[in-house]
């Protein structure tokens, strides 16, 4: 049902991309935008495991230097039937971690140093697993392709604007408005749903959906009692953590680009495995 959700949610957005790019010029100017929307996002997608982990400050460590770690990476990848990622540590007392990776030969999973110090060793698994099934599922391919549809959206519509020729101006600036804000609602609602079938596949590869509940709330209170710091660079990887890393609500539910917590747990602790 997840899978069927966001191919459902991509059909709406290249709908309104092609809408879009009709009343812009007809397939001329959607084909010009869909071009450099794709270059950008080819790039993002092919490098975009650097950046991120550069700008979280993670480094990568060995086995030597993080044995208990590395090897509950390496026992999740078995039970996954996944390639052994790449392991790295955040210094950060904030508990939290994402995964990166265009493939599962090219994952990356990342913890802080805060979330080892507060979870138990199952929890600490059970997000672990979460993590792998992000690469897994690769949903860095699938937040790629969602990228670059709303960046053409976004320009075309604000091209919209300047080159409507003798279209109504209102409609033109309405359009201009509506479609991004639309579009960014959509590619919302599909990180969220990928948020969904991660905690299930990753339940699924550790068996125990229980302890990753267990570790959401634990996540969630830990956040809220030491938030990250808002600077540029958290924000920009700040939808790949597992829980969202700041303190307060942000702009609602609407925009979240994660679940709502409460949800995520009772999915999990409805699960049969």
């Amino acid at each position: 049902m997840n899978g069927i959700k966001t191919g459902f949610l991509l059909m709406v957005l290249t709908a309104i991309l092609l809408v879009i790019g009709y009343l812009i010029g007809g397939t001329g100017g959607l084909i010009v935008f869909l071009i450099i929307a794709g270059v950008m996002n080819f790039s993002a997608f092919w490098w975009s495991d650097k950046f991120a982990l550069r700008m979280a400050g993670a480094r990568e460590v060995s086995a030597d230097e993080a044995p208990g770690l590395y090897a509950m990476v390496e026992e999740v990848a078995y039970a996954a039937t996944m390639p052994m990622p790449k392991v790295y540590v955040i210094e950060s007392p904030t508990p939290n971690a994402f995964a990166t990776g265009r493939s599962p030969e090219k994952g990356v999973v990342a913890v802080t140093t805060g979330i080892v110090q507060l979870l138990t060793e199952h929890e600490l698994r059970a997000v672990i697993g979460h993590e792998m099934a992000h690469v897994k599922n690769r949903d860095t391919l699938t937040s790629s392709i969602v990228a670059t549809i709303a960046g053409a959206i976004s320009m075309i519509s604000f091209m919209l604007i300047f080159f409507g020729g003798n279209r109504n101006a209102f409609i033109a600036i309405a359009i201009a408005i509506l479609a991004p804000l639309a579009a960014s609602i959509i590619q919302f609602a599909i990180s969220r749903t990928r948020e969904f079938a991660a905690d299930e596949t990753g339940a699924r590869i550790v068996r125990d959906p229980w302890a990753l509940a267990s570790a959401l709330e634990k996540l969630h209170r830990g956040v809220e009692q030491m938030p990250m710091q808002e600077t540029p660079q958290q924000e920009a990887v700040a939808a790949l953590y597992i829980v969202h890393p700041f303190s307060g609500g942000g702009m609602g539910r609407l925009f979240s680009t994660h679940p709502p917590l409460e949800d995520r747990i009772a999915r999990l602790r409805n699960m049969s495995l």
